[in-house]
């Protein structure tokens, strides 16, 4: 992928964690990240930017990143893993999630920012060369719950899923999680009994999204690329410095789902999805509900890989319905919930709800 002059949705669809390839001459991107940044409630990344935008040596720095990753991302996460393993310097003070969640509002982090990655280059350049942005929100899975028993309700349970780009996945594992919606006083509860970990979401607009028990699953497996090992420390800690530093609550988050997956352990193929991708259509019984889910991975796919996606999930159709599950960022300027159901030969499609990019909220419209 290419910039060619604007910033679109691939970005930062969701505030840290989109990107595409930039060249050196390009203007504005670090400019257009600081306000992102801002955006995302991240001032101490926004600061860094501001500060890239004028410094060519850190400029050249970031342009180690594979292609198609974005620069700031995997810069600023390749910082924060060095801090996150305990490199002695100042600059650690300006992170609220090693701080005591501290936002530091005296002094410039940015000068600090330069010193670290000018002292620790050797350090930081085998990160930049080599890790990509495989971010997991498992804050997604409140939606995605409501989404999975609005599914059950017309084509019928158990589930068979199937994840393309699942990272680590803990979004593979969507239903070891308990869900709080709420609204005002009121809340709804999907429980998990003995669940380490509850997902908040508020609700927002009139109508309320399906509730009552999860659904039931057969077998679910993910498809990736560039899959997370979460039994290599390495792995586990590239994770956590993929989590902007203001957002301690998203770092909860992680640390309860990773706890949990211990017990879990999903199926994850490495390769590309849309290669594997028939063969395990294929082995699901055709009497079962199958579906295939993503979410905030289409934004990576070209247009010609986007159609071929289609294009499978439309001749599996022929032998059999498929359903596809999408929770993607930006489409038409709204993040939404879309399902999608294709049977001999054609597409039915209806949008479910709209939700915000890390799960923190839900207006469901189906």
């Amino acid at each position: 992928m290419s910039l060619r002059g604007t910033y679109p949705q691939a970005l930062f669809g969701e505030h840290g964690e989109q990107g595409v390839t930039v060249s050196d001459k390009a203007l504005g991107y670090w400019e257009y990240f600081a306000t992102e940044a801002r955006l995302g409630q991240c001032p101490l990344y926004a600061r860094f930017s501001e500060g890239i935008a004028d410094d060519r040596e850190l400029q050249a720095l970031a342009n180690n990143v594979r292609e198609g990753q974005p620069h700031a991302n995997v810069l600023f996460a390749a910082v924060h893993f060095l801090l996150l393993r305990g490199m002695d310097h100042p600059l650690r003070q300006y992170y609220p999630n090693l701080n005591g969640r501290m936002r530091l509002e005296d002094g410039d982090p940015f000068p600090l920012f330069a010193d670290f990655c000018a002292r620790h280059r050797e350090k930081l350049l085998p990160l930049i060369k080599s890790r990509v942005t495989n971010t997991n929100e498992v804050g997604r899975c409140g939606a995605l719950n409501a989404a999975f028993r609005a599914l059950v309700k017309e084509a019928g349970e158990p589930l068979h899923l199937i994840e393309v780009g699942p990272s680590a996945g803990l979004n593979l594992i969507w239903d070891r999680y308990r869900v709080r919606y709420w609204l005002g006083t009121e809340e709804y509860f999907t429980d998990v009994p003995g669940s380490r970990l509850t997902l908040d979401v508020e609700l927002r607009g009139e109508k309320r999204p399906p509730l009552g028990p999860a659904p039931k699953v057969a077998s679910r497996i993910g498809l990736e690329r560039n899959p997370v090992d979460l039994s290599n420390a390495d792995d586990r800690d590239w994770l956590r410095a993929l989590v902007w530093p203001e957002q301690v609550e998203r770092f909860a988050r992680l640390e309860a789902a990773l706890a949990i997956y211990q017990d879990a352990r999903p199926e994850i193929r490495t390769g590309n999805a849309l290669e594997l991708l028939p063969d395990v259509l294929a082995r699901v019984p055709p009497n079962e509900t199958v579906c295939v889910y993503h979410s905030y991975v289409t934004y990576q796919f070209s247009q010609d890989m986007k159609a071929a996606f289609s294009d499978i999930l439309t001749v599996a159709g022929l032998r059999r319905p498929v359903w596809r599950l999408s929770y993607e960022g930006r489409v038409h300027n709204e993040n939404r919930l879309t399902l999608r159901h294709y049977h001999d030969g054609t597409k039915n499609e209806r949008i479910l709800g709209r939700a915000h990019p890390h799960g923190a909220w839900l207006e469901w419209l189906a």
